[in-house]
């Protein structure tokens, strides 16, 4: 069998730049998070439902939007975006925990030191982190998980953290 060597014969990608790039861009636009994050804006907002593939309903209050996202697996997002443009709260329930470096953001590393300077507890018992520069609390058991992630610097004037579910 004789295999025809002008088709094998495939131009090396050195002499290819411009399908090198193609290559790399495309990689690393498919590999970035898309999630809405503390801190961030409406737009990070809109990708996050992309990303979820999630159904939204947006309720506003007086000074603030509430944005909640329904995933297809049945946990339910609550993304809070002040008036001045600013997710400044997330809350979650449903039977699947969030990838909690992807809702925090850049507080991920704050809440990774929080998190390894208390004492090891066995089993599973709720978590409350409360910090001047964030607080996070959760808690739940198998398919049942709730919990919340707040700036109290960026609560807008008027806002408790009572009020964030």
């Amino acid at each position: 069998m004789r295999i025809n060597t002008k088709i094998w014969n495939a131009q090396p990608l050195r002499r290819r730049p411009l399908a090198r790039i193609a290559a790399a861009v495309a990689v690393l636009g498919f590999s970035l998070p898309a999630m809405a994050y503390l801190g961030g804006n409406a737009t990070s907002i809109q990708a996050d439902t992309a990303h979820m593939a999630a159904s939204v309903n947006q309720s506003g209050g007086s000074n603030y939007e509430v944005h909640q996202l329904q995933s297809p697996t049945g946990t339910v997002v609550n993304e809070y975006l002040s008036s001045s443009g600013t997710v400044f709260a997330v809350t979650w329930h449903g039977p699947f925990l969030p990838d909690m470096q992807q809702i925090l953001g850049g507080y991920f590393q704050q809440y990774s030191a929080a998190l390894s300077s208390q004492p090891k507890q066995y089993g599973h018992r709720p978590l409350n982190v409360k910090q001047p520069e964030l607080v996070v609390q959760t808690s739940g058991h198998m398919r049942a998980h709730w919990g919340r992630v707040y700036v109290p610097a960026l609560l807008p004037a008027g806002v408790s953290a009572d009020q964030l579910q």
